[in-house]
């Protein structure tokens, strides 16, 4: 994908983001849930409570690399919308998000170098971020456009879900841009709640309520707009990892899937194994089993992250070594050193500076699908 700051034509095709139609299947990020919690908390809702029936555990609700599937969060909601004695919550919790949460994901939309890229980038990597709504993008003459879609029929529950996404996108997006966004107006499908007033003080634009679409609409010249924390570089890294993962998620195993796209929310806090099968609700027995199964093992899928991650920062970026080390899940940089001297028989600044042609890698190739491998 180009990080050049593109005009408005490329948009008149929507961009729509790519999801995970399995009900049951763990496709969303715990990351994003938080402030809603802890608003809640705020007004006497307690956490055992907000759980009830969802069969997620009270540490996940804090946890980056969590998972929980579509019908887990669609129970959480209906408990907030059950528990709330604030009928705002979701505009109001929507509000106190944080983009530097979001690992690599974060990375690539931060340092973008200029909205639309941003906008683009999130918008094809969405499920990275865990959506309930479908979510694409485009652009009609001078004005932009996100558009959402509710796949799931979610009824009474589709205000709470509307108001805490827009209420979302409305922070983040001024986080991107380091200074206040205001749209054209917002287009909802549903009546105006008896708080509709509140609306406009959230989101910053008018908005119109028994539409027949979903929309939030914008001035277009915004999108060649720079940003201040604009790194091309890192951005292009960043989102071509992603971009790659998630082609090749479509061909590995669900299992294998799942944890790739924990990690990828968070690099810089990874979980042990046994952490993780408690995330997946399995046995670390079962998780090893399973992966042995599909033919890798658990530390294989971190490594393989790892090295991947590493090794595109090294190429292709000015970050120092200490940095990548960071960026790739090690909190001590003489770690990482000595997992890159394993993986690819060279040390990080070694690697960095020689030819192409003379880079070599340690690592084994993988076993086929179903023969055994050791758990690591």
């Amino acid at each position: 994908m180009s990080r050049t700051a593109p005009d408005a034509r490329p948009y008149a095709t929507p961009v729509v983001g790519r999801y995970v139609h399995d009900m049951d299947a763990p496709a969303h990020s715990m990351l994003g849930l938080a402030p809603l919690t802890e608003a809640l908390a705020e007004r006497g809702v307690d956490l055992a409570g907000l759980l009830a029936g969802t069969g997620i555990s009270p540490e996940a609700m804090s946890d980056p690399q969590a998972r929980i599937s579509h019908r887990q969060k669609i129970a959480l909601f209906g408990n907030v919308l059950r528990l709330t004695p604030e009928p705002a919550i979701g505009l109001i919790a929507g509000r106190r998000q944080r983009l530097s949460d979001f690992g690599v994901f974060g990375y690539a939309v931060m340092s973008s170098a200029t909205l639309a890229d941003a906008i683009a980038f999130g918008i094809r990597h969405v499920r990275l971020a865990g959506p309930v709504l479908e979510k694409s993008f485009r652009v009609e003459g001078d004005t932009a456009i996100f558009e959402a879609r509710d796949v799931m029929a979610l009824g009474a529950l589709l205000p709470l879900a509307t108001e805490f996404w827009f209420s979302s996108i409305q922070v983040l997006t001024e986080h991107v841009l380091g200074r206040e966004f205001r749209g054209r107006q917002l287009l909802l499908p549903y009546p105006a709640p008896s708080y509709a007033a509140r609306y406009e003080d959230f989101l910053h634009c008018p908005v119109a309520f028994d539409a027949d679409v979903m929309q939030w609409q914008f001035d277009a010249s915004m999108l060649g707009m720079p940003l201040p924390n604009a790194n091309p570089i890192t951005a292009d890294v960043c989102a071509s990892f992603c971009s790659r993962m998630l082609e090749e998620l479509t061909e590995e195993p669900a299992l294998v899937r799942s944890i790739k796209e924990a990690c990828l929310n968070s690099m810089s806090d990874l979980p042990r194994a046994e952490q993780m099968a408690e995330r997946l609700q399995l046995s670390p027995r079962t998780l090893h089993r399973r992966l042995v199964d599909a033919g890798t093992s658990y530390q294989a899928i971190i490594d393989g992250l790892r090295e991947r991650l590493a090794i595109e920062f090294l190429e292709r970026t000015d970050l120092s070594v200490d940095e990548i080390a960071e960026r790739s899940g090690f909190s001590d940089v003489s770690n990482f050193r000595k997992a890159f001297k394993k993986w690819t028989g060279q040390t990080p600044a070694y690697y960095r500076d020689s030819p192409p042609g003379s880079r070599t890698s340690c690592r084994s190739p993988p076993p086929s699908r179903g023969r055994s491998q050791r758990p690591g």
